[in-house]
């Protein structure tokens, strides 16, 4: 599978952003999804994840009640809608996808098979 991710930006915080992660070469269906993201000088971490068939979702702690994930079957797309932005969110964003690893696994190991290049998001304070 092939993963775009756009959608990142420069935003105000308190602003609101949505990323979106087109996947092609199988559907997407057959894929756990998730979010990931990598600030300057560190490490990536989980952000966001969502099972195959969307019954179940995960989320890092901070940003709990603030971004969603969710996920468009007919058009192979998986978003992360992001509201009440940090200047903490600052990263670059990148999607992935595997087919063994569940959504939950994604969380705990930060871990996944195929990823996409990255999406640039930098919110100001």
């Amino acid at each position: 599978v092939q993963l775009q991710a756009s959608g990142g930006g420069l935003v105000q915080a308190g602003g609101s952003l949505r990323l979106s992660c087109a996947a092609s070469g199988r559907a997407s269906s057959n894929y756990h999804m998730g979010w990931f993201r990598q600030a300057p000088g560190k490490e990536r971490e989980f952000v966001a994840s969502i099972s195959r068939w969307g019954t179940s979702t995960y989320y890092l702690d901070s940003v709990k009640d603030r971004f969603t994930i969710s996920r468009d079957y007919a058009k192979n797309t998986v978003y992360l809608q992001m509201t009440s932005l940090k200047s903490e969110d600052t990263a670059v964003y990148y999607c992935a996808a595997d087919t063994v690893r569940t959504a939950r696994d994604m969380q705990s190991t930060k871990m996944a098979d195929y990823w996409g290049k990255g999406t640039l998001v930098t919110v100001s304070s």
